[in-house]
């Protein structure tokens, strides 16, 4: 029977050496939905989302993709990684190209588009990220919110199904933050399916369709965000919202 999910995590595990860091995951996030990861440092968020496009090798469970499992298998990795985009804390940009080259760079190597087309494509969607006028700077010349703003137009120009987010705002200064979460709030609402790790609870109560706490590389609570927020079912969970609402 056919199911409409996008990424499937099903008793994932994995491990550094002896450290247990993910403890049999299992999640289902279907098309459009938006899901906001949270939880302390070490718990295992951005090793969980790194798992979903390989940057990370899970060793027990199954990870799938549009039904597409995640194994050694290259070919299966290109792939998935063409379907999920993904934006990092530091941005990733290269320093020696301008942010219109940064934009092109995979559209033309991974996609094998003319220069042409993908620098159209590429102003296309630093037009939605606000930046146009930023296309011929390097990465040097611009502040933290519009390289931030760049990473997500260069994971757009993939045109992924998934979105990946890793803590964004995380390395930002607090006034470059909203601009940040402006853009990802209007991805939301276009529909794209996301998975965000982060700790802006406002974002979460905005956009989320289900907010997850991990702990100790576990899921240990999931909820739509009325109820995560308002009615917290673990002493855990009701900890660290406290904390992290509360600073």
């Amino acid at each position: 029977m056919e199911n409409n999910y996008v990424v499937e995590l099903k008793d994932v595990n994995k491990w550094y050496g002896e450290f247990h860091v993910l403890r049999n995951i299992n999640l289902s996030v279907s098309k459009g939905e938006k899901i906001v990861i949270c939880g302390p440092s070490g718990s295992g968020k951005s090793t969980m989302i790194r798992c979903i496009n390989r940057l990370e090798e899970h060793q027990r469970g199954d990870i799938l993709v549009k039904g597409l499992a995640l194994t050694s298998d290259l070919k299966n990795i290109e792939t998935v990684r063409r379907e999920v985009g993904m934006v990092f804390q530091h941005f990733n940009l290269f320093p020696h190209l301008t942010v219109l080259e940064n934009c092109c760079l995979a559209p033309i190597w991974v996609k094998q588009l003319p220069r042409r087309e993908a620098e159209e494509i590429a102003m296309s969607f630093l037009e939605r990220v606000q930046i146009p006028e930023q296309a011929l700077k390097y990465p040097g010349q611009l502040s933290g919110g519009q390289q931030q703003r760049v990473a997500i137009a260069r994971s757009l120009c993939m045109n992924p199904q998934v979105m990946l987010f890793d803590e964004p705002t995380s390395a930002l200064d607090p006034e470059m933050v909203r601009e940040v979460l402006d853009v990802m709030v209007e991805l939301a609402n276009e529909g794209m399916t996301m998975l965000c790790v982060t700790h802006e609870m406002g974002f979460a109560k905005q956009v989320a369709d289900r907010v997850i706490f991990m702990d100790r590389g576990q899921i240990m609570e999931e909820n739509e965000p009325g109820q995560f927020f308002d009615n917290p079912q673990s002493e855990r969970t009701k900890l660290f919202l406290s904390q992290i609402l509360h600073n």
